[in-house]
């Protein structure tokens, strides 16, 4: 069974915390199939109760976090546009180390965001 996990991490660059309450969808891919795998919503540190790919689900392949930044930007009272500048943040990504941890950060404002994989 592998050992490696899948874990992710929200920061709110504009308000300078984390971001508490965004949903977060994760996804299989494999050609034009879209799997659901797990959905989870941030806690007051800005990240996933447990891991959003614990162990014994973890595997290769290709995948996709969906972080639904509009929500959680609605719900913060940032000043609303329509539509939003960003609403479903999709990143794709590969998983090629099934004994690895791999950490998919978000940083997140009204009108941009970064990530990287982190440790």
């Amino acid at each position: 069974m592998p050992d490696g996990y899948l874990t992710t991490h929200v920061l709110d660059t504009a308000r300078g915390v984390p971001a508490e309450g965004l949903r977060i969808t994760l996804y299989q891919v494999s050609g034009d199939s879209h799997d659901k795998v797990a959905e989870m919503v941030t806690n007051a540190d800005g990240r996933t109760d447990s891991p959003i790919l614990p162990q014994g689900k973890f595997g290769v392949g290709s995948f996709e976090l969906i972080f639904h930044a509009g929500a959680y930007l609605d719900a913060t009272g940032t000043p609303p546009e329509k539509p939003r500048f960003l609403d479903d943040i999709p990143i794709r990504f590969g998983i090629s180390d099934a004994e690895a941890h791999y950490h998919v950060p978000l940083l997140l404002s009204p009108f941009g965001y970064s990530t990287y994989r982190g440790s």
